[in-house]
């Protein structure tokens, strides 16, 4: 039988992973409300004004907002005790996460077709920062899936991987609100892995390894777009992949 010590770990730890899913929500909410939830009632920035909403844009819109919806209502499957209907909802995940990696894939080269860089920029060295943040995505996503049996590491894993796609909602507000550029947004990201660092010291003592691991991952990718974004190799690569949605 459970402690009462126990017991009011567990509804400390649950309140702790709910909370940071709830402003993960926020963060997505608050980047993308003028230029898209609210856009029918609230005027989008200047430079967004004139770039029409395509079919892509809303199934992209779709699909990632479903994802948000679904990290919710699995925080609180988890929180009710509903393990099983948790599991059978990670499937639905799983297609998720596969659907949104074509969407998120052709929304962005579909982007650097239209022109889209911040501050007027090559879109060709800016199509760099929505690539690599699906593909960090789908790596932590899929160690989340190894993991799935070992609940502690797979909620890590799965908050990592749901992190690693805040950079375009955190740019509409820090590069289009405050004018800041990308590295301010990359830092910004990365501020969203703190918690889950004092999380563990707290009450482990330690870092857990897929904080560690994963932590390190994102951070270390965050400097390494930025450089990669400036190479001849990556321009060359950026004008076959655009040139494959012309």
């Amino acid at each position: 039988m459970a402690t009462l010590d126990t017991l009011a770990a567990r509804g400390s730890e649950r309140r702790f992973f709910a909370g940071l899913v709830a402003l993960i929500a926020a963060t997505v909410l608050l980047g993308f409300a003028r230029s898209y939830y609210l856009r029918p009632v609230l005027a989008p920035p200047p430079v967004l004004a004139q770039r029409a909403l395509t079919p892509l844009i809303h199934v992209h819109a779709a699909l990632f907002t479903g994802w948000i919806a679904l990290l919710i209502a699995q925080t609180r499957l988890v929180a009710a005790r509903r393990v099983d209907l948790h599991r059978r909802l990670g499937l639905l995940g799983a297609a998720l996460a596969a659907l949104m990696m074509v969407s998120g894939t052709l929304t962005a080269l579909h982007g650097a077709l239209r022109g889209v860089a911040p501050g007027g920029g090559d879109p060709r060295r800016f199509l760099v920062m929505p690539l690599f943040s699906l593909l960090l995505f789908a790596a932590l996503f899929v160690a989340a899936l190894r993991a799935r049996g070992t609940p502690q590491t797979h909620k890590r894993l799965m908050l990592l991987a749901t992190i690693a796609l805040l950079p375009p909602a955190l740019a509409r507000y820090v590069i289009l609100h405050l004018g800041f550029g990308p590295p301010v947004v990359l830092a910004l990201s990365i501020l969203f892995v703190v918690p889950l660092v004092v999380w563990d010291l707290r009450t482990l003592g330690r870092l857990h390894p897929a904080t560690l691991w994963g932590g390190l991952l994102a951070v270390g990718s965050m400097p390494l777009r930025l450089a990669i974004g400036f190479t001849a190799g990556w321009l060359a690569f950026a004008d076959w992949a655009v040139g494959l949605v012309r």
